[in-house]
């Protein structure tokens, strides 16, 4: 594996392997320039088969149901910077690698926590998955219509956002507080938080009578200018026209000028019928026609891509936002930096017990503990 170029270059991270936020969590920091080693069950290489969350990784396989298996993760502990837990609590402790005993081998340890409810408490030990965190953080009834029931996303709000890069966050922070103290600290990133904190002016908003039941507000389709209309050919057009100028820039691409008062923007009571207008005008062109209609006008209109489409986008070529490997494409990693740039998209995984060597692991030792089905 080659080392990682960008701003946490030098950084090793160890990943107990895991579902969806954890691996996102440790390709973030891969494409920030951290040598991330994954450890898997033996026999099973989990990074070659999850296109993006394996980049710039490498794995080995370690049987942490026995005293030797340990052992080699806290070889790795001993010379790592974080470790990336995704057990439910207790489980690292019980099977002899949890915080205590890693940070007795290496007090400058960041151990990163992720679960869904947090490492206490009376859901603690609960199983669960992002539609039930969303649930239980009050972070799902907001989104949705007005007449339908609060809809289900893909699992972006709590496994990735609220998890995987929370902990993230939690990591760089305990990185930066170890330059001064000299020690590590336990990150406790719970997804139920996590995604409760991306709505937090929305939970104010609701107390205090600023934000209404779902669907009747302005950000969540209640508002003419600000939702997704269906064009000619079924697909779909955006508008985000939330100021004035915006609003009377969308008035003029759609042909609306002098039919529609734009001083009756936030006039509630010409919502509907404004929105049913504007579904009538969006339906009349295809998503593409009114593409190139809005693209020189400043109305915060856009199509809505279909993930196929977006690496095309000319925006997206133009910064090579998206990469592309083994015939996919990648979002390619984010945000930039000019003295320090990453580069793990262009580092393919690689996996096998001679990932160890870097790590201290002598050849004939290697041997053995394979040999003993230790690693593999």
């Amino acid at each position: 594996m080659t080392a990682g170029t960008g701003p946490l270059a030098g950084v090793r991270v160890v990943e107990l392997a895991g579902l969806g936020p954890g691996p996102f969590a440790g390709m973030l920091l891969a494409d920030l320039g951290a040598e991330v080693l994954v450890v898997d069950r033996v026999g099973t290489t989990s990074i070659t088969g999850m296109g993006a969350l394996g980049r710039g990784k490498a794995s080995v396989g370690v049987d942490l149901r026995t005293p030797e298996g340990v052992e080699v993760l806290l070889r790795l502990v001993e010379q790592a910077d974080v470790l990336i837990d995704v057990y439910r609590p207790g489980v690292a402790e019980r099977r002899g690698f949890g915080p205590d005993q890693c940070q007795a081998r290496n007090e400058r340890l960041v151990y990163g926590r992720l679960t869904g409810f947090g490492q206490d408490g009376p859901r603690a030990q609960r199983a669960g998955h992002d539609l039930g965190y969303l649930a239980a953080s009050g972070t799902l009834d907001p989104l949705g219509r007005a007449d339908g029931p609060p809809t289900a996303p893909i699992n972006v709000l709590a496994d990735f956002a609220g998890g995987g890069e929370l902990l993230v966050v939690g990591v760089l922070a305990a990185l930066f507080e170890r330059s001064t103290s000299g020690r590590g600290q336990v990150v406790d990133a719970a997804m139920v938080e996590g995604a409760a904190l991306l709505l937090a002016p929305f939970f104010s908003g609701r107390h205090g009578g600023g934000w209404g039941p779902r669907g009747t507000n302005l950000l969540d389709g209640a508002a003419p200018f600000y939702d997704v209309y269906p064009c000619a050919d079924g697909r779909w057009l955006a508008l985000a026209a939330i100021e004035p100028g915006f609003y009377a820039a969308v008035l003029d691409g759609l042909g609306l000028v002098g039919e529609i008062d734009p001083a009756a923007q936030y006039d509630e009571a010409t919502w509907p019928a404004t929105k049913a207008r504007f579904a009538t005008a969006v339906a009349t062109r295809t998503r593409d026609e009114w593409a190139a209609t809005f693209e020189d006008l400043d109305a915060c209109v856009e199509p809505v891509l279909a993930p196929e489409e977006a690496p095309s986008h000319p925006q997206q070529q133009a910064r090579d936002a998206f990469v592309w490997r083994d015939g996919a494409p990648e979002p390619a990693p984010a945000p930039r930096f000019d003295r320090t740039p990453a580069a793990s998209e262009s580092i393919r995984p690689v996996a096998g017990p001679a990932v160890l060597a870097p790590w201290g692991f002598a050849a004939d030792e290697l041997d053995a503990l394979a040999a003993a089905r230790t690693v593999g």
